[in-house]
């Protein structure tokens, strides 16, 4: 057994006030533990993964395909495979969450890396 507390998570910054802390995966799935600052966009993009997850604290609106739905905490959401999405948080709180993926997804192209911080 893997068991990891999300107190003790690492986050990394991989856009400007998108924070992403990897949790335990397998083979099938992985997780992610996510933190969005007030006034932070995570980039529209698509993967081929399912996306599952669940916000455990604050708001954000997520934007799918072009329309906009906003999740607060308690709620669960599903992302499609391929289906395009993104997310802003528009509140004045951090939006945290948890979100899964199957199967565990690669580096998004998205994702702000030290190489590309140190050239760009």
């Amino acid at each position: 057994m893997e068991q990891l507390s999300t107190a003790r998570a690492e986050f990394e910054e991989v856009a400007d006030g998108v924070h992403l802390a990897p949790l335990p995966a397998g083979e099938r799935a992985g997780m992610i533990y996510w933190r969005i600052e007030p006034g932070a966009t995570l980039p529209s993009h698509s993967h081929s993964n399912e996306q599952i997850g669940f916000v455990t604290d604050g708001e954000l609106v997520a934007i799918v395909e072009g329309e906009e739905y906003t999740l607060a905490a308690g709620d669960a959401y599903m992302f499609s495979s391929n289906e395009q999405h993104g997310a802003e948080n528009r509140s004045t709180d951090d939006a945290v969450g948890i979100g899964v993926l199957a199967p565990p997804r690669e580096e998004p192209d998205w994702r702000r890396t030290a190489s590309a911080v140190d050239q760009g």
